[in-house]
């Protein structure tokens, strides 16, 4: 955080493996398929993936010759169908104003691009459609008479748009969520503060619940309230503002399973524009049809922009200054503006374009992104992501079920895990989660852990008395609406064993009254073996200590394990709020890596009172770090490394032989002592497998002095000159 001065009636049809495996030489097949589903008995809307509108008869007509076209989708009974039996695994979708009316290619044709219309069903093969199951309830449809497929010409997003068949080509424009009119109910218990919304409830009732818990939300930086707010797959109008401690995501398997017609942002209007404070919040696995081409997503850490697909323009500001964020595994089909954003990093992600910059912007796994022309503009691209594992999520699948899906390793990607359809991995029925709501204490957590469970920990701060113990190999802790573990009496919070495949996500780990050693710790002392082929992973993990009240710590994380991927991380010893001072929330160090082979992208860590980060393992990988040193050190007598004057926001050991990092920023804002001194912001061995890629210092303000970027080169940044950049070390 930089300172706030700085400113049917139909027969269900069962698609069959012999059905698909018939159609591909007609569209080609997605990679992995998560799941088969079943078309809706009843009546459907249908939405297509590429512009989030539903199938609709124009006008509401019912006549021979009713041009089939997309409109923004708003329930009328002229965007429902009925997907009835034809035989031999086809379809006649009929619209429900008038069932006898299907849909039909004009004129029997077999060309592309000949339009889709309504007309008396009678049996013939142009009216007939074979729906090959995308997974997560997507199809694409293929005609029967052409061999083409149901088609969004040219991925319009307008309304009015007609539809037309076309060679089966796999796109998002031949995509098509099908959702049943009526919603299963029966939702399992997720405890008090998850709020489920599904298309047949009434947009002002959903508005109304959205705009009740961002009022109370909208500047409850500190508060004890969390909220989930999770919308089932179809098609909503609303305005989703979010809020502190607030997660809004789709239950779709893709994120085009949910449609929102209106906005899904952040706003700084609480702090007049400054979105500094900005931090726990976030949206995941929606897609979005802004309501005037464009969204806003003003934030600084903590608050991921992840999984989503945006119809339009982002910005990522609001006037004034906002501080560091994280996109990743999103599509974004406009351009996204960075504006006054001081730092930024966007991972497998696919933009329509990019414009910004100020100190620090980094691009990895990621197309239509600037090339690398760090410092002038600051721009680091990395074109592929070496290895990653997307965070697990909630869904609900065809037959209205709760499942956790845990995406596959990808290794040397670019572009989002579900481009394509169905991304890769597995679903864990809820059956298998012990699911932590208000009230549970620790024995209980640790009693469902040892019996094989995992977790799903809903929205909710948890005290714990015992440190939590995850042995398991593959298991999953997943947490909603940025639930909040507290360890008491100085324990540690969380312990995870040196075992395979552990996904840790969407937790924040909050330091109690009496100092931890750790807070988590993955790994015990002494790891060696090795997880390359199933890596544990960190997702949207934070760490405070101070701000909503006394707290310390010694080390936030400590990974001892090889080969760990941390997926957004921010480490924070607080700077503002309550508990706050020198002496108060003490915090030596907020990562210290053991392992070999660790990979960090999206690294915050900020405010420690000693080395910030201490990398002692070999082969570690950095992608994008962002720092602050602590503001408050009484005097340079307080803060020093034996005779070196303060401590180093990102430190390698000497032990180490190989080391890469890509993206980095270091500042400096020494509010009770602006002559204190920073001798490094980077400090590593000479060698020539230890390579730093890019490295920015900034004195905020010239508040304060960083004299060198990386040893004794680089620099200085003071109140003469605030910005010096490095572009390699060695």
């Amino acid at each position: 955080m930089h300172p706030p001065s700085r400113r049917r009636g139909a027969t269900a049809l069962a698609l069959v493996a012999a059905t698909a495996a018939a159609l591909l030489t007609a569209a080609p097949a997605h990679a992995a398929r998560a799941q088969t589903g079943a078309l809706p008995t009843g009546f459907a809307t249908v939405i297509n993936a590429a512009s989030g509108k539903c199938l609709d008869a124009k006008g509401a007509a019912t006549a021979n010759g009713t041009v089939v076209q997309q409109y923004a989708c708003n329930g009328t009974t002229a965007q429902q169908w009925s997907l009835t039996d034809a035989g031999n695994g086809y379809v006649h979708l009929d619209n429900r104003n008038d069932t006898s009316e299907a849909l039909d290619v004009t004129d029997v044709s077999t060309a592309d691009n000949a339009p889709i219309q309504l007309w008396s069903y009678g049996g013939g093969a142009n009216q007939q459609w074979q729906p090959v199951d995308d997974g997560g309830g997507a199809f694409h449809f293929v005609n029967r008479n052409s061999g083409k497929c149901l088609d969004d010409p040219g991925a319009s997003l307008a309304d009015s748009t007609g539809f037309v068949q076309y060679a089966c080509n796999g796109t998002a424009a031949q995509r098509f969520q099908v959702v049943p009119v009526t919603q299963s109910t029966g939702d399992p218990d997720l405890g008090p503060n998850v709020v489920v919304f599904d298309p047949s409830m009434s947009s002002a009732t959903i508005q109304g619940k959205l705009d009740a818990i961002f009022k109370q939300q909208e500047t409850n930086q500190f508060g004890a309230q969390r909220y989930a707010v999770l919308f089932k797959p179809g098609a909503y109008s609303a305005d989703v503002n979010v809020g502190f401690y607030t997660q809004v995501l789709g239950l779709g398997l893709t994120p085009d399973a949910v449609s929102v017609n209106g906005a899904v942002h952040a706003e700084a209007d609480w702090f007049q524009g400054n979105a500094t404070q900005n931090f726990w919040r976030g949206a995941e696995n929606l897609s979005v049809n802004p309501a005037n081409g464009g969204d806003r997503w003003a934030v600084s850490q903590a608050a991921p922009y992840r999984r989503m697909h945006l119809r339009g323009n982002l910005a990522l500001d609001d006037g004034g200054w906002s501080s560091g964020g994280y996109l990743a595994d999103s599509k974004v089909d406009g351009q996204v503006n960075s504006g006054s954003q001081q730092q930024w990093l966007t991972r497998n992600s696919q933009l329509g374009s990019w414009t910004g910059s100020n100190w620090n912007m980094v691009f990895v796994g990621s197309q239509g992104v600037p090339a690398t022309s760090f410092p002038n503009p600051p721009y680091t691209t990395v074109a592929q992501s070496p290895v990653t594992r997307e965070k697990p999520f909630l869904y609900v699948d065809g037959a209205g079920n709760y499942q956790v899906f845990v995406p596959s390793v990808r290794t040397n990607s670019t572009a989002t895990s579900w481009g394509n359809g169905s991304p890769a991995g597995s679903s864990l029925p809820l059956s298998r989660f012990y699911v932590v709501k208000p009230g549970a204490t620790a024995a209980q957590i640790n009693a469902a852990l040892a019996a094989g469970q995992n977790l799903l920990v809903t929205p909710g701060v948890y005290h714990l008395d015992q440190t939590l113990q995850v042995t398991r190999p593959d298991t999953v802790v997943l947490g909603l609406g940025l639930a909040t573990f507290v360890p008491d009496n100085g324990i540690t919070a969380m312990s995870v064993a040196d075992v395979d495949g552990v996904d840790i996500a969407g937790l924040l780990f909050d330091a109690g009254t009496t100092s931890s050693k750790t807070l988590l710790e993955v790994g015990p002392a002494g790891s060696s073996a090795s997880h390359a082929a199933d890596p544990t992973s960190l997702h949207d993990v934070y760490f405070r200590v101070g701000g909503a009240g006394v707290g310390k710590a010694a080390t936030s994380l400590v990974v001892n394990s090889g080969n760990v991927i941390g997926d957004h991380m921010w480490i924070w010893r607080a700077d503002h709020g309550s508990g706050v001072g020198w002496t108060s929330n003490t915090a030596d160090t907020g990562l210290v890596v053991n392992g070999n082979d660790v990979t960090m992208y999206g690294l915050f860590v900020e405010h420690f009172q000693k080395d910030q980060v201490v990398w002692n393992g070999n082969g570690g990988r950095t992608y994008f770090f962002q720092n602050e040193m602590p503001y408050d050190p009484p005097d340079q007598s307080a803060w020093m490394d034996g005779s070196t004057r303060g401590y180093a926001a990102y430190k390698v050991a000497d032990s180490v032989t190989s080391h890469q990092a890509y993206g980095l920023g270091s500042y400096c804002y020494f509010n009770a002592d602006p002559s204190v001194t920073a001798d490094r912001a980077f400090a590593v061995p000479d060698r020539p497998d230890v390579r730093f890629t890019d490295m920015v210092t900034v004195s905020l303000g010239g508040t304060g002095t960083i004299s060198h970027v990386i040893n004794t080169k680089g620099g200085p940044s003071n109140a003469s000159s605030n910005v010096a950049d490095l572009v390699s070390y060695p």
